[in-house]
């Protein structure tokens, strides 16, 4: 047997005509045809052919705005060179920015985690009142086990 190596790129979407605080309404399948639109566009059908087979978006969530694409190892450069010319999603105007570049889908949730435990420090050192740092902590601690188990399973 041939073990084939994927990489997980880990992407943020950002769109300025939608506010941070709402949700994306992105689906996966937006996302995928327009990441194989803009290799045809640049890379041909010799880009296409070979990015299709094991190509996937895996991960896709609405209100962070980050999604997580697995390809083939070698092919992975053509996908990486096409993202930041992609400027538009579905109707949405966007710009992706590629954050990480993985071997499993292990290392790139443990990246989400901590880019986005990064975020959360910068916004509490951001915070002035007490009151809005107990509003912080309790929207944290909100997030339960239960909504993690849930996006797990919507994984597999």
């Amino acid at each position: 047997m041939v073990r084939f190596k994927n990489r997980y790129i880990t992407i943020e979407i950002a769109s300025p005509e939608v506010p941070e605080r709402q949700p994306l309404n992105l689906k996966p399948s937006a996302l995928y045809e327009a990441i194989l639109a803009k290799i045809q566009q640049l890379h041909g059908d010799f880009g296409v052919a070979a990015v299709r087979t094991g190509f996937l978006t895996k991960y896709c969530n609405e209100n962070t705005r980050i999604a997580i694409i697995r390809c083939r190892h070698g092919p992975h450069q053509f996908v990486t060179s096409s993202l930041p010319f992609i400027t538009k999603l579905g109707q949405f105007e966007v710009t992706l920015q590629t954050h990480h570049v993985g071997a499993t889908l292990k290392h790139s949730f443990i990246f989400i985690q901590r880019y986005h435990r990064n975020f959360l420090d910068s916004m509490w050192s951001n915070l002035h009142s007490d009151e809005d740092k107990k509003a912080l902590e309790i929207a944290v601690t909100e997030f339960t086990r239960a909504d993690v188990s849930m996006i797990k399973d919507n994984l597999m």
